[in-house]
């Protein structure tokens, strides 16, 4: 699974970096389905950061891995 993420996060990233932003992944809770992860960069303390975690990264990964039900950023 960390790999499938990974590769979602790739493309993501493409975007972030558009801002001078970026994405790390931070851990993986499986079995509930729960990706953790830190904003930085720019996206780290931006006042959209929220809208681009959730409308952007967890729709994507949502989309691409069933297995994921939410993503959180630590």
């Amino acid at each position: 699974m960390r790999e499938a993420i990974e590769k979602v996060l790739d493309q993501v990233r493409v975007a972030l970096r558009l801002h001078a932003g970026g994405i790390e992944l931070v851990d993986i809770e499986a079995e509930r389905g729960i990706v953790k992860v830190r904003l930085t960069g720019t996206c780290d303390g931006c006042a959209l950061s929220n809208i681009t975690l959730k409308r952007g990264v967890e729709t994507a990964l949502c989309q691409a891995i069933p297995e994921v039900r939410e993503v959180i950023a630590v």
